[in-house]
């Protein structure tokens, strides 16, 4: 890769660091789709000295987190409750079309991990799918109750669930999750 491709890559992917998400950090503040890809590669991290995940390729899954959406850097982050198939579909195919002009051989590495990620058939592809699902609701959980929709007081219990569901680990951090969720609904109640 030429330093010229590189920068034209990093050009792209930094179009993250100013593409809002639905939740807030902090009053006034908007996520970004970077604040949700790093802390889910560092979770990920984090969890390569857990037992369970101990024959995991972890930097694999934590590829997958850094490079998951970056599809919104061409179309913006769409909500999870808003996203249709079809959005899926077209922030996925515009991906694609994006790294096949990478050069070799991030174009071929790039190109087999996304098939990877899509596919969901490997554990690390599932590990990094549910950290997606959890990290989207614990940085929700971090936002102010007065900017949730009606509809996420119970996507905050759901979301993720399904994904979790192969990891014992996973399984006991959802629901870790979904204490501070309802601790947070009984002590700020519903706006």
């Amino acid at each position: 890769m030429t330093p010229k491709e590189l920068l034209d890559i990093l050009s792209v992917a930094a179009k993250l660091k100013i593409s809002p998400r639905h939740c807030f950090t902090e009053p006034g503040r908007r996520e970004s789709v970077a604040d949700h890809s790093w802390r889910l590669a560092l979770t990920a991290m984090l969890l390569s000295g857990e037992p369970e995940f101990a024959d995991y390729d972890m930097n694999r899954v934590i590829r997958m987190g850094l490079i998951h959406d970056l599809g919104e850097a061409f179309t913006g982050d769409i909500p999870t409750f808003l996203k249709s198939e079809a959005d899926g579909q077209a922030e996925s195919d515009i991906l694609t079309r994006w790294i096949e002009g990478f050069p070799e051989p991030q174009r071929s590495e790039w190109l087999a991990l996304w098939a990877e990620m899509e596919a969901l058939e490997t554990r690390e592809a599932k590990l990094y799918k549910a950290l997606d699902k959890l990290e989207a609701v614990i940085a929700h959980n971090e936002s102010d109750i007065a900017t949730w929709l009606p509809l996420e007081y119970n996507l905050q219990l759901t979301h993720g669930r399904e994904q979790v569901a192969f990891s014992p680990y996973l399984t006991a951090l959802k629901a870790a999750i979904d204490e501070v969720t309802l601790d947070k609904i009984n002590r700020e109640g519903q706006k």
